[in-house]
């Protein structure tokens, strides 16, 4: 069975309704004859899984080339896997663009091409993260159910940024940002994205802020922080190729700060064709709670994560749902990520065969 997928056109499901992915596991490589090689127990777990759609996370690629993706297609479809969305870890989230520095041009050229390259290759969806200084954690990890370890922020501990750059408090560039130049840029580079992306039939979903909300190290997180920072963002952006890629852990961090549940937001996006992706993930309190929050097991944190699931199945969101940051359990990566997703795929199942009757 085909079945095109309405929320990222130029995709095809093999069964209807809400879709489980997850990421690629395991190393892709090339072996002495330069062919692509994947992981052998990698590409097993996720068979035996059941999962179809997968995430291929930046240093997952032996080459960012056009050639380079099409033969991964092809490789991962003789393993009965298809490309959801592959990252250039280097191009998902770009200071220089948000706060409009002196590379700004450069990287917006190298990006406008990514995007170009992914169409034509027939890759039809990217996330893109419009911070200044990254995702923000708290210096030591958090216990949480069973003594599993998570990551968390208490913004007032000592804390550091994890991913998309070295950043440090008390300027993580040297001075402080102000939002109206942050909008500027913002619209500055989605209106040279959106021609590029309608062109190549790339579907861009823009991922919350991590954190959502406050001022880190002089950089406002004003736009992707809240239900009307979006809205007027997608305003700005105006066309169907610019969409959401909704991280309900982020949205949780924010929590009332955010100006709308998670399933809300789902509804507003549904109504207007913006969501394009759902990263699952609960957090034991909003950021701005004492003490700040930790990322914990799906079933443990303040938010009843099946509310998120009813919400997509009320909409007929047929696109792909993946978990997110997972944390320290015993028996390692492995152990962890199957939890993870047979949680999401149980949850997906239950609420669609209630529907069903």
């Amino acid at each position: 069975m085909s079945i095109p997928m309405k929320v990222v056109p130029g995709y095809f499901n093999s069964k209807s309704g809400i879709q489980v992915g997850t990421k690629m596991q395991g190393p892709i490589t090339r072996d002495e004859k330069g062919n692509i090689k994947l992981d052998n127990d990698g590409v097993a777990f996720l068979q035996q899984m059941g999962i179809e759609w997968v995430m291929i996370g930046h240093r997952q690629v032996p080459e960012h080339t056009v050639e380079c993706y099409k033969e991964l297609k092809d490789v991962l479809a003789e393993a009965g896997l298809k490309i959801f969305r592959l990252e250039n870890y280097e191009l998902h989230n770009m200071p220089d663009i948000t706060l409009g520095l002196e590379n700004r041009d450069k990287m917006l050229d190298r990006y406008l091409q990514y995007i170009s390259d992914l169409g034509e290759a027939g890759i039809h969806y990217a996330t893109y993260a419009h911070m200044g200084n990254g995702i923000w954690r708290s210096d030591e990890k958090g216990t949480v159910r069973g003594g599993a370890l998570a990551g968390g922020l208490d913004l007032n501990a000592p804390n550091r940024s994890i991913a998309f750059g070295d950043f440090e408090w008390p300027l993580s560039h040297g001075r402080t940002f102000g939002e109206d130049e942050l909008w500027e840029n913002y619209e500055y580079f989605i209106k040279q994205v959106v021609p590029v992306a309608e062109s190549a039939g790339v579907y861009i979903g823009i991922h919350p802020d991590d954190p959502p909300g406050c001022t880190i190290a002089g950089v406002p997180r004003c736009i992707f922080s809240s239900f009307d920072g979006y809205k007027r963002a997608l305003e700005i952006a105006d066309s169907p190729n610019i969409g959401v890629c909704l991280c309900v852990g982020c949205w949780l961090q924010g929590g009332e700060e955010m100006g709308a549940t998670p399933e809300e937001f789902i509804k507003y996006l549904g109504e207007n064709n913006k969501l394009f992706k759902l990263h699952l993930r609960n957090v034991t309190a909003p950021l701005y709670s004492p003490g700040g929050f930790n990322e914990t097991f799906p079933d443990a944190g303040y938010y009843n994560l099946i509310n998120v699931i009813e919400a997509l199945d009320e909409i007929d969101f047929d696109g792909v749902v993946i978990n997110d940051h997972l944390i320290d359990m015993v028996g390692g990566h492995y152990t962890c990520e199957a939890y993870f997703t047979s949680y999401l795929k149980g949850a997906v199942d239950a609420v669609q065969n209630h529907r069903r009757k």
